[in-house]
């Protein structure tokens, strides 16, 4: 009762804060602001908070935060245009939403793929504000429950989700979240800094690879060059389908599994470092494994777009639990949230514990601008989500340059060098191979994302559970097996064997027709050379820096054996075995353009970018490609150029952001944006 005396009177102060006609107001601008960078692939909550962080100094907290607020809120709704439209993730937390959502659009249901998914990320939101309304006050001695084993047993239980979307043979989906596990050691050790297949001779790698480029190059870059080989729309059909109105009723019809997600995306929001990366792919897994008929996921199911969406949006609503409450950010956004929070009015706001003791109306004021920010956002989506469907009627061909230009520039965020395009090139062409044969992106992205925090809590487990054993047999076992532990373990269990027993119904990529044994076994032999060579290049680490060589070398062997299994199923099974599938005769029909040919447009943009500077370079690629490949006049050309070019750098300005230059730049003082 003494709980509910204290936020009673603050919850009804943080109403009379936020409902003030200038707060709603900035919450709306800011819900504009947040659906303009949504929209566009790579450009999430960070570079939208960055982008007002210069603004919030001695700003008036109340609309200062609803500004932050309403941006930060409805990016993971808006982001599910380029999942839906373009096969393309618009964040790290729509990734799950491009297995059905994708294909939906291409047989002509993009509005209600994307309708649908408005109302759950709706629901999601409002769930997530709930949530924190309830319990913002139990929550913290919940949290502090999760230690480094806790930790520990949640990443592996994100990896099981691997048994779900492995796809007919179970072990390709085990060898590619192996590998994706082992491009995400890529760079200095977190224990010692040893360094893992790279040098300091190329800098470039050390830090690792960055989960934009990660993510754009293995979804983004294949659906890119398969539409574009096509020469078609995205929609095999004009119509849209029915509308915002039919996906809104498939989301009715599918209440309970958004109530569900809605609490998974809560629930895993309230870990540090987790929620935005791995919730959607646990999320989608709990959709499959609960789903009566599997026959349709991956082949435009609408409840593989609900889950999902669902619960990305309520991960913000538990995502601001260890931000609210111990001042720990959840996500990279979440953190720039905390300084931009520190410079509001005179600077006295400090997130974290004290905010509950002597800001709880502000604390409440932050979570119900949350759930109205969802509100105002998810109604304008589904608005404009009919016009937007429209954009799968165009021919590809006009859509691909534009695409490509802003993935590139997304990809440029991370280090804004000429490296990002060539890695965004070299996990393109990886994308491409594992979607011609058949080997799960979905578990290649979930290794690569859960890789730093497994290594992360496996190192921390050990130190800390040696220590405790060291103490007393008995002291060490109560550690590593707590009572959560054990409830995780035996979760995990379940997970991985209801998915291995699914796994010959689930396709998570679409059904593939299986081709000739050559290309696929030469396909599995170059990733077990990868393979081999990283477990090498570990295992060669010297003993001082020994905890950095430990979880690559595991992980390894793991995918050596993996490797070892599938070449002997390949070695025994004829050419008609699922182990053989080869999209390439599949598509061949369809296929008016070469891979080869297809390909060589990119790389032209990235070898002219070393040379004269990305810009340059740009320009000369759009005139091109539009000219030549999309057939058009050269006027149509110019006229196209200049419009992207103008485009780019127009947020290159806004975002305060430099292009990588070439050789030119070396020779030649030129001015920005051509520097």
């Amino acid at each position: 009762m003494e709980v509910f005396a204290t936020a009673l009177p603050a919850l009804d102060a943080a109403f009379a804060m936020i409902l003030q006609p200038h707060v709603l107001g900035f919450l709306v601008l800011g819900v504009v602001m947040g659906l303009c960078i949504g929209v566009f692939p790579g450009l999430g909550g960070i570079a939208g908070l960055s982008l007002l962080l210069p603004f919030m100094f001695g700003m008036e907290p109340v609309t200062g935060l609803a500004l932050m607020i309403g941006m930060v809120a409805v990016v993971p709704t808006s982001d599910t245009f380029a999942s839906v439209l373009m096969g393309i993730p618009g964040s790290s937390a729509s990734q799950a939403t491009v297995l059905d959502g994708f294909p939906m659009a291409k047989k002509g249901q993009a509005a209600r793929a994307l309708s649908a998914a408005f109302a759950s990320s709706l629901f999601g939101g409002l769930v997530g504000a709930a949530f924190l309304t309830v319990f913002i006050l139990a929550a913290r001695p919940i949290v502090l429950l999760f230690q480094t084993p806790e930790l520990l047993m949640i990443t592996i239980f994100g990896l099981s989700m691997v048994g779900i979307l492995a796809g007919r043979v179970a072990l390709k989906g085990l060898v590619a979240a192996c590998l994706g596990i082992l491009v995400g050691t890529i760079g200095e050790g977190a224990s010692s800094g040893a360094l893992r297949m790279s040098t300091y001779d190329m800098p470039y790698l050390v830090d690792g690879l960055k989960l934009v480029i990660v993510g754009l190059g293995i979804f983004a870059i294949p659906e890119i060059v398969a539409l574009l080989r096509r020469d078609k729309a995205i929609s095999d059909h004009t119509p849209l389908g029915g509308g915002w109105l039919e996906g809104v009723k498939d989301w009715w019809a599918n209440k309970w599994l958004s109530v569900r997600c809605s609490l998974i995306g809560v629930v895993v929001g309230v870990i540090p470092g987790l929620g935005g990366s791995v919730v959607d792919w646990i999320a989608y897994g709990h959709t499959v494994q609960t789903a009566k008929d599997k026959s349709g996921f991956g082949s435009g199911d609408v409840r593989g777009v609900i889950g999902p969406e669902s619960s990305n949006n309520a991960k913000e609503g538990g995502g601001l639990v260890p931000t609210l409450l111990f001042g720990i950010p959840g996500s990279g956004s979440m953190a720039i949230f905390i300084s931009a929070v520190a410079l509001l009015g005179t600077g006295s706001i400090e997130v974290g514990p004290s905010m509950l003791k002597n800001n709880l109306d502000f604390t409440y004021a932050i979570v119900w601008l949350l759930a109205l920010a969802n509100v105002v956002g998810t109604v304008i989506c589904i608005a404009a989500s009919g016009g937007i469907a429209k954009l799968t009627e165009i021919r590809f061909a006009l859509l691909a340059p534009f695409l490509f230009m802003i993935i590139a520039f997304a990809a440029f965020q991370s280090r804004q060098e000429i490296w990002d395009l060539v890695a965004l090139f070299g996990i393109g062409l990886l994308g491409i191979l594992m979607r011609r044969f058949d080997w799960s992106r979905p578990a290649f992205l979930i290794g690569f994302v859960l890789s730093a925090p497994a290594e992360r809590y496996t190192n921390q487990a050990y130190q800390i559970g040696a220590s405790r054993f060291r103490r007393g047999f008995e002291e060490g076992i109560e550690y590593v097996f707590s009572p959560i532990v054990i409830v995780l373990i035996i979760i995990t269990l379940l997970s991985v064997v209801i998915g291995l027993r699914q796994a010959k119904n689930i396709q998570a990529e679409g059904a593939v027709a299986s081709g000739s044994k050559r290309a696929p076994l030469i396909f599995l032999l170059a990733v077990t050379g990868y393979i081999a060579v990283a477990y090498w290049n570990s295992a060669i680490i010297p003993d001082f820096a020994r905890m950095d060589r430990v979880f690559p070398v595991f992980v390894a062997t793991v995918a050596l054996v993996g490797c070892a299994l599938l070449l002997v199923q390949m070695v025994r099974s004829d050419e008609t075995a699922p182990i053989f599938a080869d999209r390439e005769d599949e598509e061949a029909e369809e296929n008016v353009h070469g891979l080869w040919v297809t390909l060589g447009w990119f790389a032209s943009l990235l070898i002219a970018s070393a040379l004269v500077g990305f810009i340059l370079a740009l320009a000369g690629f759009l005139l091109l490609f539009i000219r030549i490949r999309a057939g058009k006049s050269w006027g149509y050309a110019v006229a196209y150029t200049a419009a992207g070019i103008a485009f780019i750098c127009g947020m290159a300005w806004t975002l305060n952001r430099d292009f990588p230059p070439g050789l030119l730049q070396d020779l030649v003082d030129l001015p920005w944006p051509l520097t």
